[in-house]
């Protein structure tokens, strides 16, 4: 599995836009085959920084996802209405089931 963890830090004047950019990326996001969760939150402690947390099968399917036209679109969208560069990390993982 791939997780991708990811933030824009966003103005005042531009967190809306941000958060509303984020909810219909991630919704649509959701559609696309090899996704298993991805979800935008605001961070508790910087309530300007919104934060992507994602998960994929494996690194093709994410690829993919970075070839659709709308997720390319969501970037430049969310760069142009951003005072700092945009965050992402990606990690392959394996769940760990406890107990």
């Amino acid at each position: 599995m791939i997780i991708v963890i990811g933030h824009i830090i966003a103005s005042p004047e531009t967190l809306e836009d941000i958060l509303a950019l984020g909810r219909a990326h991630s919704v649509r996001s959701r559609g696309e085959p090899g996704c298993i969760a991805h979800n935008v939150h605001v961070d508790a402690e910087d309530a300007v920084r919104v934060v992507f947390v994602e998960y994929w099968t494996d690194q093709a399917a994410l690829e993919a996802h970075f070839r659709v036209p709308e997720s390319r679109a969501f970037v430049k969208a969310v760069r142009a209405l951003s005072p700092a560069p945009t965050v992402m990390k990606l990690f392959e993982a394996a769940e760990i089931r406890m107990g």
